[in-house]
């Protein structure tokens, strides 16, 4: 393969990770919307293959909303509000999409592997990468099924940590999408450049961000954004009143609706801060993302403030999640700008 088939196909591989990076932040936001209509519940079976056709006749959605009647969520809410076929249709319809689209990530992960790899397109260093990428796919499906699955037995609800694993996981391939993008953009410009490294500032940045992302699912998946419409007050209080501390501080930090959301609200600056000082770093060498890294923490600063203040609106809600994906997205490209620096003055 000569220099310049080379570096077209770099180009190409990067683009396709690309393209799969969008359909990643596309199931971040279904996620979201599955999330906030309490629709995760609604397929009570795990079916990777079969399942990727819905209900097709009266029967089998009589049969599937039967198998529903059967879980915690209808027993004790869903049915004596009076649910009916028509209302499980819809919560139906975005867990079955969220599957759905889950399934076809991976799909347009593994055909386009297997062919740059039959082809022996796949620059050196990059097989393995690109195999974990399929991997934690995969992973992240697994993963998917065990968070329904702790709320069909004796939850009226998902577990908050297996939640928060299944969304920072979808994180963390979004990210590494783009990182592998980035640095197979620099291979295509150059085939003698080298992978970016992960510089000492931007470990720390990235790491302060994602305890805020940790908080942020966990606040999501003990519906703990309802215990205030105030900001930034709560309930007329600066520290919320209300905390269950009978098992200790740290038990409450992980578990206590009142005290996951107050930190997920004032941890959020300290994100900010940290984000700025990756921004400055950047803004001589780099403004563009300089500036997408300052534009995605502003908005998503308000989105939150405005979601809070709307006692959790749904469409707010799911902007302000799909915000914190372009908040990631933006960090790790700002990262990785420094890495290839750093790795270019090596």
């Amino acid at each position: 393969m000569n220099q310049s088939s080379a570096n077209g196909t770099a180009s190409a591989i990067a683009n396709w990770l690309f393209a799969v990076a969008v359909m990643v932040f596309i199931i971040v936001i279904v996620g979201g919307i599955t999330r906030l209509t309490e629709s995760g519940l609604s397929i009570t079976e795990w079916k990777p293959l079969m399942g990727t056709l819905p209900p097709l006749s009266e029967a089998d959605w009589v049969s599937e909303f039967e198998k529903y009647k059967q879980i915690p969520e209808y027993i004790e809410i869903n049915g004596p509000a009076g649910m009916d076929l028509a209302a499980f249709k819809f919560i139906y319809f975005w867990e079955w999409f969220h599957r759905l689209w889950g399934r076809l990530i991976g799909v347009a992960v593994a055909l386009p592997l297997a062919w740059f790899w039959i082809k022996g397109q796949i620059p050196a260093g990059y097989k393995l990468r690109l195999l974990a990428v399929l991997s934690l796919i995969g992973l992240q499906g697994a993963i998917g099924w065990w968070m329904v699955s702790s709320g069909l037995e004796t939850r009226t609800d998902v577990s908050h940590y297996r939640l928060a694993a299944h969304l920072l996981t979808a994180l963390f391939i979004l990210g590494g999408l783009i990182w592998t993008a980035l640095d197979l953009k620099a291979l295509a410009r150059s085939m003698a450049a080298k992978p970016a490294r992960l510089t000492g500032l931007s470990l720390a940045v990235l790491t302060i961000l994602s305890i805020q992302l940790l908080f942020g699912a966990w606040v999501a998946g003990l519906n703990a954004g309802y215990v205030s419409n105030t900001w930034p007050m709560m309930a007329g209080k600066l520290f919320p009143e209300g905390i269950e501390w009978r098992h200790g501080a740290l038990f409450a930090m992980i578990n206590d609706p009142f005290l996951t959301h107050f930190i997920h609200r004032w941890w959020a600056w300290i994100t900010v801060i940290a984000l700025v000082i990756l921004a400055r770093k950047l803004r001589k060498h780099a403004r563009i993302i300089s500036v997408a890294i300052h534009t995605a923490f502003g908005i998503q600063i308000l989105l939150g403030i405005a979601t809070v203040m709307t006692g959790m609106n749904i469409t707010l809600a799911v902007l302000h999640q799909a915000v914190g994906a372009l908040v990631v997205a933006s960090a790790v490209w700002g990262a990785h700008h420094l890495g290839q620096r750093s790795e270019e003055a090596a």
